[in-house]
């Protein structure tokens, strides 16, 4: 197959059908010889944060001269995004190349989307020369995909409420299925907290043995007065800190975020694995993370980047794929402390299957217009559902538009000098939207 018959194939694997399980995903990797048997993983799990935590780790291991793979989901607009090693995507012809193989070896057998995807950066990363790989759940973690390996350091990020078709309509429920990644022995890192799926999590660490270390109480960070803040650790374990740190992304959730990779960093020290505070400081100030409080202001005319944010002539965005409860109480606090503007012009779409109560009226009150729109997809939500769930008092400033690009369209021809458009509510919009006004992150 060449690259495009590889997508069109992985496309037929029903993309939005969710399975899970290990079985079939280890019994097609016996059929390879277990490859992922021979790589060091940190493994990643958590409800939000997984994806920052993740791209965070690889920045600043890569900026410390490791080679390094990560396998993330979802993509934004093309399946290669997936799979990287230090700043490089997967090259089409290895994509095709390996999908090839996935195919023949499964023969008139099916796998799911997802375990497709796992099981090519399993492959790819074998074939390479790698210190490591970080590799983040796609969905729960005891029967997720990517739980068959035995990692170095396991990281829940935290649990809240989500996929309750699959993971359970508890927080304890989630929470065990969060920690179904903790292996024997093996060191977890997490910012779960009381209440919210700690003693859970807890309570599978003492049974497989596993050490536990917690933020806020192992290890912690304070703000400091000049917008800086710095890390320490909080028990004998963590020997270092680490002092005038910045975040490039925004959020103040980020420096928690930031804050686990830092500790997973530290527990890895007893490995071998060596990075300076100039790595650790450059390197937090260095990370990108496409879709995720991506802010970027674009000519009017041309819509090509502009040199300067805010600049006459120019529309500013922010994109966020912001699409649970927990995750939206994040984007409207970080709206309402880092950023400001005369007008806030919301395009907003979501998944069928997600809670629109509790996610489109908090930003829905922070909005001068909502443009209610669908992106491509079976389980995307209609925008007449959508604007259902806009508080009555509310839904006079809606619009709605059967496509992405209209609802964009829309968008600018109401954008005046010093608004900001805001693009959230699931990442296959943001998705979208990026391809639409930046272009393929891919090469």
């Amino acid at each position: 197959m060449n690259y495009q018959q590889a997508w069109d194939y992985l496309d037929s694997l029903q993309f939005h059908k969710i399975k899970l399980g290990l079985e079939a995903m280890r019994s097609f990797m016996d059929r390879v010889d277990n490859p992922q048997q021979r790589l060091n993983y940190i493994h990643v799990a958590g409800t939000n944060g997984k994806g920052s935590v993740s791209v965070t780790l690889l920045t600043l291991l890569s900026r410390a001269g490791y080679r390094v793979g990560l396998y993330t989901s979802p993509h934004l607009s093309s399946v290669r995004e997936r799979f990287r090693i230090n700043d490089s995507f997967i090259s089409e012809e290895k994509f095709a190349a390996l999908a090839t193989r996935i195919s023949e070896v499964l023969g008139g057998g099916k796998i799911t989307y997802f375990e497709f995807t796992t099981a090519l950066a399993f492959l790819w990363f074998a074939e390479e020369d790698l210190d490591l790989v970080v590799l983040e759940t796609g969905l729960g973690g005891r029967l997720d995909a990517t739980n068959i390996v035995t990692p170095l350091v396991s990281v829940i990020t935290n649990v809240s409420m989500d996929h309750e078709a699959y993971l359970g309509n508890t927080l304890s429920a989630v929470a065990m299925e969060k920690a179904g990644i903790i292996k024997p022995g093996v060191a977890v890192v997490s910012a779960v907290k009381e209440g919210e799926g700690l003693a859970e999590v807890r309570e599978v660490c003492r049974e497989r043995e596993a050490p536990l270390f917690l933020y806020g109480n192992d290890f912690c960070s304070t703000l400091l007065g000049n917008g800086s803040w710095s890390w320490h650790g909080e028990t004998a374990f963590f020997k270092r800190s680490f002092q005038g740190l910045h975040c490039a992304m925004k959020g103040e959730y980020q420096i928690g975020n930031a804050s686990l990779a830092l500790a997973v960093i530290e527990l890895l020290q007893e490995r071998g694995l060596v990075l300076s505070a100039e790595d650790v400081c450059q390197g937090l100030a260095a990370v990108q993370w496409p879709g995720r409080l991506e802010y970027f202001c674009l000519d009017r005319q041309s819509r090509a980047r502009a040199r300067s944010t805010g600049a006459v002539g120019t529309i500013s965005y922010l994109l966020d794929g912001a699409h649970n409860p927990a995750g939206v109480d994040s984007l409207v606090q970080t709206l309402q402390k880092e950023y400001s503007f005369r007008r806030l012009l919301v395009i907003w779409g979501a998944m069928m299957d997600k809670d629109l109560k509790k996610t489109l009226p908090p930003v829905a009150e922070l909005a001068d217009l909502i443009f209610l729109t669908k992106p491509v997809g079976e389980r995307s939500a209609e925008p007449e559902l959508l604007l259902e769930h806009v508080p009555p008092l509310l839904q006079g400033r809606c619009h709605l538009y059967a496509t992405v690009e209209e609802a964009i369209a829309g968008a600018e021809a109401e954008a005046g000098e010093d608004d900001l458009i805001l693009i959230a509510g699931s990442l296959y919009l943001v998705g979208a939207s990026r391809k639409i006004l930046l272009g393929e992150l891919v090469p």
